[in-house]
């Protein structure tokens, strides 16, 4: 289903592809022409770009598609693994790039840097975070957890290339010093890998419930019920712009399975408005003094 979330994404996905690849145009003749190997890694590092949106754009589309027989939660993990891709790419990028300046280093081999050089630099650094700050708003409005990974891949774009820039300046009074600026990129290109990955892979794993989705349910538990709730085990598992919560609630042994099966509904239906979540409930026969608490750990009592 095509929605408006889907319309940003894709649309911030499209820019970022045309925009990267004039960029790499216009870097990897400034690469070439001066002899660097910073510019000409700035360069891939920036195709890089259009490679990860072509893989976000695949992944929103896929992510969009229904639910289906096979996949009953829907297709919204496809999105958290297109991000994971855009980590991994950002990882063996930086790799090849470190590999190569250090051999520069070991060879004893600096750049000429010219006007050009200076110029394609200077407006890649404005360029690239203008399409950072476009990604982030994107990826915000859209939810998107691999628009936003693509904003953290032109930022370090950026960064690359304001780093490059200053050096350019030094050039004339260290020959090292290229060699040192494509070890400096591909440091930043390990630092956005791992901003990417760590935030996909911790979505991917399982997270905890936020505090507030914590308070929420607790609040909906207690509300417009005749009996004692006391909810735990709070789990939720996100599929993208989909989430299902399971969770445990403890109600006194002596009412009946229909009032029982009466307030679980009530509970699915509040948290199915409230927090668009979509709750899955096991009932427990309270035993023992009430609980003082509500958690989303496993409780160790009977039950």
């Amino acid at each position: 289903m095509i929605t408006d979330r889907n319309i940003i994404a894709r649309r911030a996905g499209w820019i970022s592809i045309l925009v990267n690849l004039l960029l790499f145009g216009f870097k990897y003749w400034a690469g070439v022409s001066s002899g660097s190997v910073a510019i000409i890694a700035d360069a891939w590092h920036t195709l890089s770009d259009s490679i990860t949106s072509i893989v976000v754009i695949i992944g929103i589309w896929f992510a969009s598609k229904p639910a289906d027989e096979d996949h009953p939660f829907g297709h919204g993990r496809a999105e958290i693994l297109a991000a994971v891709i855009v980590g991994v790419l950002l990882a063996v990028i930086g790799f090849e790039f470190l590999v190569e300046s250090i051999q520069r280093l070991r060879l004893k081999e600096s750049a000429d840097y010219g006007t050009l050089a200076i110029a394609v630099t200077a407006a890649s650094v404005l360029v690239k975070e203008a399409l950072a700050q476009y990604a982030r708003i994107a990826g915000n409005r859209s939810g998107s957890r691999a628009l936003k990974a693509d904003s953290w891949h032109h930022r370090s774009d950026a960064i690359s290339s304001l780093v490059i820039l200053v050096g350019i300046f030094l050039n004339s009074v260290a020959w090292w010093i290229d060699g040192v600026l494509g070890i400096l990129v591909s440091v930043l290109i390990f630092h956005a890998a791992y901003g990417v990955l760590s935030d996909t892979l911790s979505s991917l794993l399982g997270e905890k419930p936020d505090k507030n989705t914590i308070n929420k349910v607790m609040d909906i538990c207690k509300r417009n019920l005749d009996h004692e709730v006391y909810p735990h085990h709070i789990h939720v598992h996100s599929y993208g712009s989909h989430a299902e919560m399971t969770l445990h609630i403890k109600l006194q042994k002596d009412i009946s399975l229909g009032d029982a099966h009466d307030i679980a509904s009530h509970i699915e239906d509040g948290i199915r408005d409230e927090l668009n979540i979509e709750t899955t409930i096991h009932m427990e026969p309270l035993t023992g003094r009430p609980l003082s608490n509500f958690t989303s750990e496993p409780d160790p009592g009977p039950g």
